[in-house]
């Protein structure tokens, strides 16, 4: 915490700090947020390496809907970032009240919004399998998972909500230790619900380990069940114990048309994007589900391998986010300016060298996630062409992460728009009928290698620095 109160310090008393201590800061801020994505990256891994040891028709039926269940998490993520801005502009222009007013708008949207999800995504969870494109014998799984993940959704945006809160009022440490927590409990969840009752030995004592043998669907409810728990932990560090958050009985729950007016500024945008990712995930699915169910769980197993290696870049982003947002908040705008591209310059290179680790160890990534031999080979062999993309990848999402920060979502959102379906859709679609899932990740490399490009020009052209302040825009209306 202390490296965080000389971080407003500097802002509120004018200095620049040295180029050692900005990179101090943005590794401050950035190891626990790296942490944290790794722990989500790590829970997926675990569903998937309990899930694979029941057959390749288990992993594909959580691969089919597992663009659909991202695209309604980004929605969450969305609204929460709108709201979540506006605290880390005001935490650098010292005005707390205000930011815990804005605090106070953002539970009454993660109430709203959480519900309406939950309801929408239930509703269609029946018939979106055979929608996808994925046969029979998965089809009933996958529905199964998907529904249990949706009734769960309320928990998932304010575990978001309050996680995002913390980051953003500089306190990254709480929400990294509670994810990785949640991990823990995913485990303990999952081997108690996706098993049979059995014995189990240790040291020479056997003894019987309980078990609902539900299989996918005891994956999605272990998931599910952490998700709440660490929930309830998170919202608990938010609203009581955290010193910028707290609430109180001078807090307002009468809705604010201008802090919503001007998070929707925010969100709308972000909302659009995940929508044109995941969208875009979603037609890929669509695409890679005729190939055949070995195809679809090498796809799925072979994504959620590759975001081992995106997550630290995530995590660098929501560093930049915070002190992107809390420099400007400021008006300090050399400072954002400075923050922005050394996130970015750490992010190319932890994610350069993730990319030759995750080329090197393609192989053996693949023999810890499933038993099937084709699904291994398939797999390792399409992660290593995405490898190639992974510096430029990692520019695209520590720039997206500064950008959020200053408020600027609207151009990213139309260059992620014009890279996913421009780029990856239409040549995935002209080279998947060729040569099979070798093709859909050539135009996956593709695509993210556009995608950075376009990024860096953005950040390097500088008009983000000309938004109108969330904060300022606020004091002034006021």
């Amino acid at each position: 915490m202390a490296k965080e109160l000389s971080m407003l310090q500097y802002l509120c008393d004018g200095q620049l700090p040295s180029r050692r201590r900005q990179l101090q800061m943005v590794v401050s801020l950035s190891v626990p947020a790296v942490l944290a994505q790794l722990s989500t990256t790590i829970m997926q891994y675990i569903d998937a390496a309990m899930v694979g040891s029941l057959g390749a028709n288990a992993s594909a039926s959580i691969g089919l809907v597992s663009s659909s269940t991202w695209l309604l998490g980004g929605w969450c993520t969305a609204a929460v970032t709108g709201f979540s801005v506006q605290v880390a502009q005001f935490s650098g222009a010292g005005e707390r009240e205000k930011g815990r007013a804005v605090f106070c708008q953002s539970i009454i949207m993660a109430a709203v919004l959480g519900l309406t999800l939950a309801l929408i995504g239930t509703g269609v969870s029946s018939f979106l399998p055979g929608w996808l494109g994925g046969k029979a014998e998965i089809c009933g799984d996958a529905s199964s998972y998907f529904f249990i993940l949706c009734c769960a959704l309320p928990s998932l945006q304010f575990r978001q909500l309050a996680g995002g809160m913390l980051q953003c009022s500089g306190d990254i440490k709480t929400p990294s230790v509670l994810n990785i927590l949640m991990c823990g409990l995913d485990v303990l969840f999952n081997s108690l619900l996706i098993f049979p009752a059995r014995h189990c030995a240790l040291f020479g004592w056997r003894f019987l380990v309980p078990g609902a043998g539900l299989g996918v669907k005891g994956a999605a409810l272990g998931t599910a069940l952490a998700d709440v728990v660490t929930a309830c932990l998170m919202l608990y560090a938010a609203c009581i114990r955290s010193e910028h958050l707290r609430l109180d009985r001078s807090c307002s729950w009468k809705p604010d048309p201008l802090c919503w007016k001007t998070a929707a500024r925010v969100s709308v945008p972000l909302a659009f994007e995940h929508f044109i990712l995941c969208s875009a995930q979603i037609a890929a699915t669509h695409i890679v589900a005729p190939l055949g169910t070995v195809a679809i769980a090498a796809n799925s197993l072979a994504v959620m391998a590759e975001s081992l290696c995106y997550m630290p870049g995530g995590g660098i982003g929501t560093a930049a986010t915070t002190l992107v947002g809390q420099s400007l908040g400021a008006g300090r705008r050399d400072m954002a300016r400075r923050f922005a591209r050394l996130s970015v310059l750490l992010g190319v290179s932890v994610m350069t060298v993730t990319g030759l680790w995750m080329f090197l160890l393609a192989p053996y990534i693949f023999t810890m996630l499933t038993p099937d031999p084709e699904v291994r080979l398939l797999g390792a062999r399409v992660l290593r062409i995405e490898a190639f993309a992974e510096p430029l990848f990692a520019a695209s999402i520590v720039t997206a992460g500064a950008l959020r920060g200053a408020g600027d979502t609207k151009i990213p959102s139309l260059l992620n728009f014009f890279s996913m379906w421009g780029v990856r859709i239409t040549t995935a679609s002209f080279l998947a009928p060729r040569i099979g899932l070798y093709g859909v990740w050539i135009a996956m490399c593709a695509e993210l290698c556009i995608r950075g490009v376009l990024f860096l020009i953005r950040l390097l052209r500088e008009k983000w620095l000309d938004q109108i302040l969330i904060a300022e825009s606020i004091s002034k209306n006021k």
